[in-house]
């Protein structure tokens, strides 16, 4: 089940971005930017913003099932431009569609929101998620010159249910 994100769902939205951030920086990034109580409390705070957004600059999503949140995705709407700024699945329900169910419930609020064009970035190192998105139509902007470690992607939306 995908739902908006709720106050009380921010200790165990941390913890599976904590998880699923692990699965991906480990080895590639101090761990101190990843993992530990002050990095949680962080996480937890930004987490904590933006659910408490109005919902016309963004949403969080959540995936729940049998009372657990396997997944959780947020976008930031802010000067004409739409951000999808974490999807994040526990990777211990990756391959069960819970990504595609939240990436279709952004994909429906873009809709209704009248949203023609959205953003990411992806860590360069994250292949799988590079895949998923890739899949699901993000591609990168082939005028952009590469920043960082991370890779900018572009999903061009469109009127038509997500198939």
């Amino acid at each position: 089940m995908i739902r908006t994100a709720l106050l009380e769902d921010l200790d165990a939205i941390a913890a599976l971005h904590a998880r699923a951030r692990a699965t991906y920086y480990r080895g590639r990034v101090p761990e101190q930017a990843y993992a530990g109580e002050a990095e949680l409390a962080r996480s937890r705070e930004g987490w904590s913003r933006a659910v408490r957004r109005p919902e016309a600059q963004g949403r969080v999503f959540c995936a729940e099932r049998d009372g657990e949140i396997t997944g959780v995705a947020a976008f930031l709407t802010a000067d004409g431009e739409t951000t999808l700024t974490q999807l994040h699945v526990d990777p211990a329900h990756w391959r069960r569609g819970t990504g595609a169910a939240l990436h279709a419930a952004c994909l429906a609020a873009w809709r209704r929101a009248g949203v023609e064009r959205v953003r990411l970035e992806v860590f360069e190192h994250n292949l799988r998620a590079q895949a998923f998105y890739a899949s699901h139509g993000w591609r990168p902007d082939p005028s952009a010159v590469p920043s960082g470690s991370h890779r900018t992607l572009w999903l061009e939306v469109d009127g038509a249910p997500e198939e």
